[in-house]
């Protein structure tokens, strides 16, 4: 059997590996592969266009890939994604504006509040167990609360 693939051309390799990487982005999408893709494409017509060997093809892959990389990393920096709930993966920024129970008194700063079926570090001002509190700022696992009245 021979191999395929040692007889396709380099830019057809390239180009074929271009296009699995773009199939892989939309089976998977990370906002990742295209990068490499737009890499291994412009590779591929670099090869098809320029007598360049397999060395320098590798070498021009791997340039324009952190090259593809960087530019769009720096793109969605300047354009970020709206989001319909940019604290999905924030769990503790969500929970601001909530009231709570104070399950361990808040004493020198300190305490414990019971959030859902879950007990959170708390900082605020001294408070009784028991006592109701608004959470009003999270740093970490730390949530910041103030009397909820």
């Amino acid at each position: 059997m021979t191999d395929w693939i040692a007889l396709m051309e380099d830019h057809w390799a390239w180009l074929v590996f271009a296009a699995l990487l773009g199939i892989g982005e939309v089976l998977i999408p990370g906002v990742f592969l295209i990068w490499i893709a737009i890499a291994a494409a412009i590779t591929g017509l670099a090869a098809l266009a320029l007598p360049i060997g397999l060395p320098l093809q590798l070498l021009l892959f791997a340039a324009l890939s952190i090259a593809a990389v960087y530019a769009g990393r720096r793109w969605y920096v300047d354009h970020p994604v709206a989001s319909t709930d940019p604290l999905l993966n924030d769990r503790a920024a969500r929970l601001i504006g909530e009231t709570v129970s104070v399950v361990e008194p808040i004493s020198g700063g300190e305490g414990r509040v019971r959030v859902g079926d879950s007990v959170w570090t708390a900082r605020g001002p001294d408070t009784p167990a028991g006592a109701r509190v608004r959470i009003i700022r999270a740093e970490g696992a730390t949530l910041w609360v103030e009397g909820a009245e």
